[in-house]
This record gives structure tokens, C-alpha cells and sequence, in this order.
């Protein structure tokens, strides 16, 4: 197949729950990364005026990619732990 011809995808992404200005996404994961789903929910968040909580378990570790991103983000992404 052509890759000139092929029509590019088109993806997105949506919370697991809004409340209160805020967009909720929950992950049960021991290590997580700045993925696409991340990225383009804090960037909705911000321009939203909202901000995003990642629910995560209290061991869950934030990797490098995506401290940087809470970094950049100052006030967008917030981490609550799970119980």
C-alpha cells in the first residue's frame, strides 16, 4: 500500500470522568509515562481552563517524560492516589 495515498488517523482521547472542572483519568499501573493519552488530555485540560488528575496507586512512580510534563504544566496535572 501507498503511504502517500493513505489518509492519516485521526485519534483522541477522553477522561474516564469529569466532575468539579476537573478530568479524571485512573490508572492501576506501578510505573506510568507522558503517553499520547496523557499529553492530549492535559492539553484539553489547559485549554479547557480545567485541570487533570491522574488517579494512580501510591507506589505508582512517575517516569522522567512525565515529571517534565507536570513541570511544564504547572497548576494542569495533579496526581491523587488510589486506595
Amino acid at each position: 500500500m501507498n503511504p502517500d495515498l493513505v489518509a492519516p488517523l485521526l485519534r483522541g482521547a477522553r477522561p474516564d470522568a469529569e466532575a468539579a472542572g476537573r478530568l479524571y483519568l485512573i490508572k492501576r499501573v506501578s510505573r506510568l509515562r507522558a503517553t499520547y493519552q496523557i499529553r492530549l488530555l492535559a492539553f484539553l485540560a489547559e485549554e479547557r481552563g480545567r485541570q487533570l488528575v491522574l488517579q494512580v496507586p501510591a507506589g505508582c512512580r512517575f517516569e522522567p517524560d512525565l515529571l517534565g510534563l507536570v513541570q511544564a504544566r504547572p497548576g494542569v496535572i495533579a496526581r491523587e492516589d488510589l486506595p
